[in-house]
């Protein structure tokens, strides 16, 4: 069995605004923080120009997911749909070539065994942090 460590995070202090998401949200994304986060996404396109990545609906999302047999055990409020957000606006179309690809790459990141909770966030924060992308909390709640 592998011994868990201690989160370095543990250390960090934490704005009273981003105290108050996690105590109500834990380490996950609720609607706003999703829309938020999708607000950051875009690609460049074949003209060189920027393509934002659009907010999909819970329904878009939950179509994806059921027209290709794909069922999630472990998605938490908002994380599934930012992740398929993240990868529609990073890699489909390229190293994801299909619906169906786009929706097993969400299952296997939702539903990897060997991340803890909350990892899916914790990485949108880490971006966050090494992009200089400020997050105001109290907009969040």
């Amino acid at each position: 069995m592998r011994r868990k460590r201690q989160p370095l995070s543990d250390y960090y202090d934490l704005p009273e605004d981003m105290l108050k998401y996690l105590r109500h949200f834990g380490r996950h994304f609720n609607r706003k923080m999703y829309e938020f986060a999708v607000s950051q996404m875009w690609k460049e396109g074949d003209d060189g120009e920027e393509e934002w990545q659009k907010p999909l609906t819970k329904e878009e999302y939950d179509a994806v997911l059921e027209k290709n047999g794909v069922k999630l055990e472990n998605d938490v409020l908002c994380d599934g749909i930012y992740v398929m957000s993240m990868a529609m606006s990073d890699f489909y179309g390229s190293s994801l070539q299909t619906e169906q690809s786009l929706a097993l790459y969400v299952k296997d990141y939702i539903d990897d065994p060997d991340q803890e909770d909350g990892f899916v966030f914790n990485r949108f924060l880490s971006d966050c942090q090494n992009n200089g992308t400020s997050i105001e909390w109290e907009d969040m709640l």
